[in-house]
């Protein structure tokens, strides 16, 4: 057994073409440090509707230049089994370790494949490959990014020609594909012939934001804005300067790309003490508001003044912020479909119902949300926003910050604030509270065993809130395909469980709607909404066993 993975691992050895990579694993090798190369041999990382993200490091079982040749092979097999032979594919990255080289990589590999390839000019957010995909009439696009994840992990997301990231049955058609690849050797990869794009398509992306401003609003909220040490400051101060908003202030020690992400433990403004570096510029700057994006800049965090909490400053949840988003946009006379995950608060049902558009529930990601028929507005409460789908089938930090931005500045003009807005929302239609259950693990076999347990003994009440019904959500429903997902409905509450899609973590989803006869009954109503909230989260960790 041994001799076997030594021989693997040899094998691997002699085709990896990353100087790197290949002097990692030869120390492993020669260093016979079998429990390393088993976990790195232990199979292949695997692609699936999240595309592929893992750690880097040599081996099949991490990210390196050898997974990502190989999985951009699978894709352009893919592609000209489409009939895309010759078809254009649009390539981005992020300034993580390696990006630039993954990049490189898989616009070789498109061009010996027989398509076209196009780079991206520099690291840039997301969403502006999300966009050049179909403002260039591209087949499809791939990104290089892990988003929000560790430092040491790097991802490889793929779009297809109408600008959504891909979904089942392209997903495991691409997977299958890739498992088809021979060796590195058989797959050609020139060492130029695609194109570099220039800063027009940037441009083309800047002008594009503009859109989702209405033509007269004011521009006048102050903002201190932190990119996480990710791509996001020249892009969305660009935006904001074209809009006419005063230029943001900007958190420095996270304002250029940085993959080591030196100031935070994980680069993720819902992670504890991502934000202190912008709460403390904001405490000096007094701004009306704090715009956080991740280090892709898909995602964007809001944070407000409030003197309520130790600091001064709220980080608002994505399910308070997508409200709020939706509620200016009706307030603008928007038409079409709200959608949201089914992860995210029955808040947006409510609002698009009172204000007669069409709402929809997906399941869990963009790549749903993105491909609902009529869709104007799509939210996801991990602080993901669909505010010009025409424009970016995806969430994108930067147009919702901008949005974010006008409706503050709105308010601001009427002496009002975004918490304001929060307690109108709360009086109209119930104050709607939210919170997560989220347990990080080292062995993906406790999220099994809780998922087991939890289908096997489903609670009767949490919180002393009965449960009304138990949906496993694995079998389909009526309105979704399946997915590995407990959806239970309490007297007042919803509960939803899943593994998450892109992290070893267990999720859980937590909301209740606490009625509010009057403003007065505002803080009695919150203070019950985070008892029931933390009864919740109690008992259904007790049912789980985490």
């Amino acid at each position: 057994m041994q001799h076997d993975l030594i021989a693997q691992a040899r094998t691997w050895l002699a085709e990896d073409p990353d100087p790197e990579t290949r002097d990692e694993l030869a120390a492993l090798i020669d260093g016979g440090d079998t429990d390393e190369l088993a976990a790195r041999f232990a199979g292949t990382l695997q692609f699936g509707t999240a595309g592929l993200r893992g750690e880097l490091g040599a081996g099949p079982m991490r990210m390196n230049r050898s997974v990502v040749i190989r999985a951009a092979a699978g894709l352009a097999a893919y592609l000209k089994a489409q009939g895309q032979e010759g078809g254009l594919v649009v390539i981005g990255y992020d300034a993580r370790y390696k990006s630039a080289d993954f990049a490189r990589d898989t616009a070789a590999v498109m061009t010996g494949a027989g398509l076209r390839a196009a780079v991206l000019p520099r690291p840039l957010p997301t969403p502006v490959l999300a966009y050049a995909i179909r403002h260039l009439g591209a087949v499809a696009g791939v990104e290089v990014t892990a988003s929000h994840n560790p430092p040491r992990d790097n991802g490889y997301k793929v779009y297809l020609g109408d600008g959504s990231q891909i979904v089942p049955p392209a997903d495991g058609e691409i997977a299958a594909a890739i498992a088809a690849v021979g060796p590195l050797a058989g797959v050609v990869h020139p060492e130029d012939g695609w194109e570099t794009l220039g800063e027009e398509v940037l441009d083309a992306y800047l002008a594009r934001t503009d859109a989702v401003l209405a033509a007269d609003s004011p521009r006048t909220a102050r903002t201190v804005y932190t990119a996480m040490h990710g791509v996001g400051t020249s892009v969305l101060t660009a935006a904001f300067a074209r809009a006419g908003f005063p230029e943001p202030v900007l958190v420095t020690e996270q304002a250029e790309p940085d993959p080591a992400f030196p100031t935070v433990a994980f680069p993720n403004p819902e992670e504890p003490g991502a934000m202190d570096l912008a709460f403390a510029t904001a405490r000096r700057a007094a701004p009306d508001l704090i715009i956080a994006n991740d280090p892709d800049a898909d995602r964007c965090a809001v944070a407000v003044p409030d003197t309520s909490v130790e600091g001064g400053w709220r980080m608002l949840r994505g399910d308070e912020v997508g409200a709020l988003l939706a509620a200016h946009l009706v307030q603008r006379g928007a038409t079409g479909v709200f959608a949201e995950s089914i992860v995210s608060s029955s808040l947006l049902g409510r609002i698009a119902e009172k204000a007669g558009l069409g709402y929809e529930e997906t399941l869990t990601g963009f790549k749903w949300i993105a491909r609902v028929d009529g869709l104007r507005y799509g939210y996801e409460e991990a602080l993901g926003y669909c505010v010009d789908p025409d424009g970016v089938r995806d969430k994108d930090g930067i147009t919702a910050a901008l949005l974010v931005a006008e409706l503050a500045s709105v308010l601001k003009e009427q002496g009002r604030t975004l918490l304001d807005l929060l307690d109108d929302l709360a009086l109209a239609h119930g104050l709607h509270a939210t919170d997560q259950l989220s347990v990080r693990v080292e062995d993906l076999s406790v999220i099994a065993d809780a998922m087991a347990r939890l289908r096997e003994q489903p609670p009767t009440a949490l919180a002393g809130l009965a449960v009304t019904s138990a949906e496993d959500l694995s079998q389909g429903t009526d309105r979704l395909p399946p997915t590995d997902g407990l959806r239970y409905q309490l007297e007042g509450a919803r509960v939803i469980v899943r593994p998450s899609g892109t992290e070893p973590k267990l999720k859980c989803y937590l909301e209740v709607v606490v009625p509010v006869a009057d403003a007065a009954g505002l803080p009695a109503a919150r203070a019950r909404g985070a008892e029931l909230l933390a009864g919740i989260k109690r008992d259904l960790a007790t049912a789980a066993g985490i």
